[in-house]
């Protein structure tokens, strides 16, 4: 691949790219027509934090997959334009912000499982088991008051973990929170819907008192940030008297920590000398972090910086991934089979696939809608794609699927005319399509696919295969439905090679075959 990176990006990072042998060009450029020009031909772009990256680079740029920043602010990147041209924009997190976020999730642990309570306590010789009682995060509410780089970082983690999160941010993204999945909200709803909050803005603009304690009510509170931002009265009378149940700080109004801070006397206030930006090298570095993302875009892996994608968890992408590529197969299926014009995909999703992230399984789905189609659709874009041609997306999700322990149904439709197709991820990992407009069968989906509609007459299977035989296609698999005996029946065929058109003439001669439809898999053949 041909990577541009802006000049002032550290080389150190990009090591890893001429490793992995890609073609790396340097430059120095001035302005984003220099910019854009740059850009042509190039499949990854690198910039600093001081680079803007607007429209014009990704109209002129079409090869970008993915535009890497040097930073975790991606201001100046025409994100809404990156999307609407199926580019991926990643940034790389200083490693100082990931220390502090990492820190602060530690922070969190430990104030709602009481652990430095527990090991001061055995130190002093007692053995405190049946007295600290801690709450899990699993399923909790998170707030962040303040949404700064650090806060994102948080957000992602937190997200990760299985928390719901809620952010307010007057001075925030409030896209960049939902691409994150967090939900922007006022102050008092952070507050009051918060099982824990953490503190991610300067006390010149925020404090909380008394008053928003109390709201906060019988939660946890974490602030890494600003010691201004608390007034430490107030949290040390209502962690005392156990109106909230615990606090943990790195950040306090007065450095070093004076000895009569209230903060001191509360054994459920855990307090540290400003440690969180305090670690050792770890040989990472800002561009370090983009090229390890720009390489996982190149592999088909998952981007974990994304902004404009939705995040899979690197250890779920390998559940993950199996139910995108069924989904978008199931897809594929669907829109090659159906006739009409396209106004509307449901997809639903049934059983276990229901606890996986379901939004990047969607867009696989949607882009095996439309690539076919001719549009340029990917996993960045397909909600773009599917707004800009007024196509109606509805998803749906089902606790249990009968008779499997996963199915996903594609349905397309327009102008009356609908068509499903319904697959499954076997135990074995290996896909299966089990029904295709209301015919039940189970086709393996793999490369090219004849499915044809025909009288439930004996001998049709025969010809079929005669037909083929005589035109040298070999059939590598057959599977056959029918709604009724005496009615119409469905074949699904694997084959070795593409049936051209003569073969389905000769297919289509006979009376007794209703429609013959070719699907190809390997992304090749657009829909006329």
């Amino acid at each position: 691949m041909e990577i541009v990176a802006t000049s002032s990006v550290e080389d150190a990072g990009l090591a890893a790219l001429r490793d992995a042998g890609h073609d790396i060009r340097t430059v120095a450029v001035d302005g984003a027509e220099e910019l854009a020009a740059a850009a042509e031909g190039a499949a990854a772009l690198i910039v600093d934090e001081d680079t803007p990256v607007p429209a014009t680079v990704f109209e002129r740029a079409t090869d970008l997959q993915i535009v890497g920043r040097t930073g975790i602010d991606v201001d100046g990147i025409d994100v809404t334009t990156a999307t609407e041209h199926g580019v991926i924009v990643a940034n790389g997190p200083e490693t100082d912000v990931q220390a502090v976020a990492e820190y602060i999730i530690g922070l969190l642990f430990a104030t709602a499982r009481g652990i430095p309570q527990g090991h001061v306590r055995l130190k002093d010789g007692e053995w405190a088991k049946g007295d600290i009682i801690g709450s899990e995060l699993d399923g909790k509410t998170a707030g962040l008051v303040g949404f700064d780089s650090v806060g994102q970082e948080v957000a992602k983690r937190l997200d990760n973990l299985g928390l719901d999160v809620v952010v307010y941010a007057p001075d925030g993204d409030g896209e960049r929170a939902a691409q994150i999945g967090a939900e922007r909200v006022e102050l008092e709803a952070c507050l009051d819907r918060a099982d824990f909050l953490s503190i991610h803005t300067a006390g010149a603009q925020l404090q909380l008192g008394e008053s928003e304690l109390d709201t906060l009510g019988d939660g946890y509170l974490v602030n890494g940030t600003d010691g201004d931002v608390v007034d430490e009265t107030a949290l040390a009378n209502a962690v005392g008297d156990g109106a909230l149940q615990g606090a943990a700080v790195d950040a306090v109004s007065v450095a070093p920590l004076p000895a009569d801070s209230p903060l001191r006397d509360v054994e459920d206030i855990i307090i540290t000398p400003e440690l969180a930006r305090h670690t050792g090298p770890n040989g990472d570095s800002a561009s370090t972090s983009v090229v390890n993302q720009v390489l996982a875009a190149f592999d088909g892996q998952p981007v974990t910086n994304a902004v404009n994608v939705p995040s899979i968890p690197p250890d779920a992408y390998p559940v993950v991934k199996p139910y995108a590529d069924l989904t978008e197969t199931v897809a594929r299926i669907a829109i090659q089979l159906f006739d009409g014009d396209l106004d509307a995909v449901s997809i639903e999703y049934a059983g276990d696939i229901v606890t996986e992230t379901i939004e990047p399984i969607t867009a696989a789905g949607l882009t095996g809608v439309f690539d076919p189609l001719g549009w340029d659709a990917n996993q960045v874009n397909a909600r773009h794609v599917a707004a800009e041609h007024d196509i109606d997306v509805d998803v749906s999700t089902i606790r249990e699927a009968s008779d499997f322990q996963n199915l996903v149904t594609v349905t397309v439709s327009g102008g009356g005319d609908e068509l499903s197709v319904e697959g499954t991820q076997f135990a074995d990992g290996e896909p299966r399509i089990v029904s295709i407009d209301r015919y039940w069968v189970e086709a393996i989906p793999h490369g090219h696919m004849l499915i044809v509609r025909n009288a439930d007459e004996p001998g049709v299977i025969g010809f079929i295969g005669s037909v083929l035989g005589e035109y040298d296609v070999n059939i590598a698999g057959m599977f056959n439905a029918r709604e009724a005996i005496g009615g119409e029946a469905l074949s699904v065929y694997n084959l070795d090679d593409e049936p051209g058109e003569d073969v389905l003439a000769a297919l289509n001669d006979d009376d007794r075959i209703l429609e013959t439809t070719v699907v190809e898999l390997n992304g090749q053949n657009a829909r006329e």
